[in-house]
């Protein structure tokens, strides 16, 4: 029944004389109304996407200045005490090492080859870039341009070098052969726990960084990894301390437990480099 009202000796409909806000809508009303809030809604999460990609590559040009086209120009302080001005010879000296360090060492070979054999032949003049970076990063992986970088002023020696390499052409590898997806931090944690676990994490460097003690050997590779892995994360991506271990805790097992294409944990101070670069051709690498 609708009720109706007099309105100067005219009958009037109660609906239309009712505040907007109090009618009840119709049909064609509700669906324009909700179609409005859900382009809204949508608007807010690209902003918030746009947002979170530029506070991305904002934090990946600041740890990688070069790859945002600004390289590196040191001061004249720095140039006339002798700590600045040498980028060029440091970049020379860095080529050589990686050169060293692809020719020789089996890490590297094994990655090189598993890489080859997956369809992502590396090329040493287009697929490495030796830079100046951060002090707090060695050196990193830029899916882009499929390009690992080596940070000439923080990874000098070549046995430095050589894990530096090594970590980051196993994110190579997972960008390659399980079409890594480094926007997903999950994804991003898996890598860097492989990483961890096959280039980096040992008993003695899990005791330097605090990870184990000699009290807590059976724990202390898993503890370095998992610690390694979040640092990572939360060097290179726009997230909490909490949402990093998350991320890590979430698929710590299932990817500490990859060892491809390396085959096994490396010790050091072992022939363990020697026996994964033997058992590649049975693991189908070249």
């Amino acid at each position: 029944m609708l009720w109706k009202l007099k309105v100067e000796g005219e009958t009037v409909p109660w609906r239309s004389r009712m505040p907007r806000e109090a009618r009840c809508e119709s049909a064609e009303e509700t669906i324009a109304r909700n179609e409005k809030l859900a382009g809204q809604e949508q608007d807010t999460e690209k902003l918030k996407e746009q947002f979170h990609d530029a506070l991305q590559a904002d934090k990946a040009r600041k740890l990688y200045p070069e790859r945002g086209g600004d390289p590196v120009k040191a001061s004249w302080l720095s140039t006339f005490a002798g700590t600045g001005g040498r980028e060029g010879i440091d970049k020379l000296q860095c080529e050589r090492n990686v050169y060293k360090v692809l020719q020789t060492s089996p890490l590297a070979k094994i990655m090189m080859g598993a890489l080859k054999s997956s369809g992502c032949a590396v090329d040493i003049r287009r697929h490495f870039s030796c830079e100046v970076c951060d002090p707090s990063v060695t050196g990193g992986y830029d899916p882009v341009l499929n390009q690992v970088v080596i940070c000439q002023n923080s990874a000098r020696s070549k046995g430095f070098i050589q894990g530096v390499v090594t970590h980051e052409m196993i994110h190579m590898f997972d960008y390659c052969r399980r079409k890594l997806d480094l926007t997903d931090i999950k994804h991003l944690a898996c890598t860097e726990i492989r990483a961890a676990n096959l280039a980096h994490c040992s008993f003695l460097s899990a005791v330097t960084q605090g990870s184990a003690s000699f009290f807590n050997i059976k724990n202390q590779h898993q503890n370095c990894v998992r610690k390694r892995a979040v640092a990572s994360v939360l060097a290179v991506r726009n997230a909490s301390q909490e949402e990093a271990e998350a991320a890590v805790d979430s698929v710590f097992w299932k990817c500490y437990n990859d060892l491809e294409p390396i085959g096994r944990r490396i010790r050091r101070n072992s022939d363990n480099m020697y026996q994964a670069y033997r058992d590649r051709i049975s693991l189908g690498y070249d």
